[in-house]
């Protein structure tokens, strides 16, 4: 009994307005995610439309992120646009985003699925450095170790750092010795630009026994969310095991999962 004899009734008022506020704040996130590359500025009815919600509601919301920097309005067409200060949000996350920890699971998912080592490579000035490695289950396999270095030029994950290297750049590795190409001249120098470029349009390289008559490597490249390369994706595999039409797939599979390692650091 309550002190005035009247019966207890439960004081859900707290609990409702946790409701409210939760619903609130995903309508803020739903207006946030509205907006895309493709559709950079959006007006309140699009908006309105995307998420569901009216148009009054939608303008209150819009309000409350451009007081917080989150959204703001473009003086000429008085649409919106996401804000500096999702940047600024996004800041800490972005500087702390560790390849190695985002990449492992999709190294393991990908060495799963093909059934060969699978490795992240970074480049150090002048080799391909391997940082984190999911070896082979099967007893014949191909390994990169931790540490392991590559500056031969036709490693396939040399060849996809090169291949976003200036010409000019590449040209001076080249002649210093700091990439190793057998047999090295004006014509084989120039013939190995053209290989790169073709790496850079194909979005990966091969090694089909080039380095070793056992070994076949194939790489991708992955980007961060700026755009710039920050890693190789390598697979290995020992090259009885690899047809000419299993090395199509094993390009493919390779090339989707540095897409979409590059997708979980923020790249397009």
């Amino acid at each position: 009994m309550t002190a005035s004899g009247g019966p207890d009734v439960p004081d859900d008022t707290a609990e409702n307005g946790e409701a409210r506020g939760i619903s609130v704040l995903r309508n803020g996130i739903a207006v946030l995610r509205s907006f895309g590359v493709d559709e950079p500025l959006l007006g309140v009815s699009e908006i309105a439309t995307r998420v569901g919600l009216h148009k009054s509601t939608v303008s209150r919301i819009l309000a409350t992120l451009e007081s917080e920097d989150l959204v703001e309005r473009d003086p000429s067409t008085r649409r919106f646009r996401l804000g500096l200060g999702v940047i600024a949000m996004a800041g800490p996350l972005l500087a702390d985003l560790d390849v190695r920890r985002v990449a492992y699971p999709l190294l393991h998912q990908l060495s799963r699925q093909t059934g060969e080592t699978v490795a992240l490579m970074l480049w150090d000035g002048g080799e391909a450095v391997c940082v984190e490695q999911v070896p082979s289950l099967h007893q014949v396999k191909h390994t990169t170790p931790l540490g392991t270095r590559y500056n031969t030029a036709a490693s396939s994950s040399v060849q996809v750092f090169l291949a976003r290297m200036e010409p000019f750049a590449v040209r001076s590795l080249l002649l210093k010795g700091t990439i190793d190409l057998p047999g090295l001249t004006e014509a084989t120098l120039d013939a190995y630009l053209v290989r790169l470029q073709d790496v850079a349009n194909r979005g990966h390289a091969t090694n089909y026994g080039e380095t070793s008559l056992e070994e076949v490597g194939v790489a991708a490249p992955v980007f961060d969310h700026r755009g710039e390369p920050v890693a190789a994706l390598l697979l290995s595999a020992p090259r009885f095991r690899v047809s000419t039409d299993q090395l199509g797939l094993l390009k493919e599979a390779v090339t989707g999962a540095a897409v979409a390692i590059t997708s979980r650091l923020g790249g397009g």
